[in-house]
């Protein structure tokens, strides 16, 4: 049966062949800077136009993918995710089209760590915590003081401070920055 790193070394193959940039986020991101977590689940961030999900769609049922919603196309166009699953695993992915803005630059910074295999590219350790805050659930506050625990000051903390900071303007809040400074004085 296939593993998590045998399905993130499939993703990498079907994307390197496809031109396609990407990134691992979400808890498997966690598992490689902060505490390891169980679940199966693989999150990836692609950069490829919603358009071409016709294209994509049909590399990845070739390459052994399976939609988990109807009509997965229409779904992708009006979400901007393709949730699918490694039918020889069962281990679901969520595919979701990179957008504008900090996103793109996310897959510029996007960091290659090796698993098994393959050179597999993860969302940087100070993406991740600000993700993660924004997110706000208490298992992503969890997940992040992992990542500050296993990082420690190789963290760019004013990179994370300055991803914030950004996110707060943009969404009009005030409560990013100073959830940041409370998990790392822990």
């Amino acid at each position: 049966m296939a593993t998590v790193s045998d399905v993130l070394a499939d993703l990498d193959t079907l994307f390197q062949r496809r031109g396609i940039d990407w990134y691992v986020f979400g808890a498997q991101a966690v598992v490689v800077f902060g505490r390891p977590r169980q679940t199966l689940d693989i999150d990836v961030t692609i950069d490829l136009a919603v358009e071409e999900i016709s294209e994509l769609a049909v590399a990845l049922y070739e390459s052994g993918y399976e939609a988990r919603v109807d009509e997965l196309e229409q779904f992708v166009r009006r979400t901007r995710a393709a949730p699918v699953v490694h039918a020889a695993s069962g281990i679901p992915v969520d595919i979701i089209f990179a957008g504008p803005g900090l996103e793109r630059e996310f897959l510029e910074r996007a960091v290659p760590v090796d698993i098994e295999n393959a050179r597999i590219p993860f969302l940087s350790p100070e993406d991740l915590v600000a993700i993660k805050i924004l997110a706000g659930r208490p298992k992503d506050l969890e997940d992040v003081r992992g990542i500050l625990e296993k990082q420690g000051p190789a963290l760019d903390e004013a990179r994370v401070r300055d991803i914030l900071e950004r996110l707060e303007r943009a969404l009009d809040r005030s409560d990013l920055v100073p959830t940041y400074e409370s998990l790392s004085r822990l």
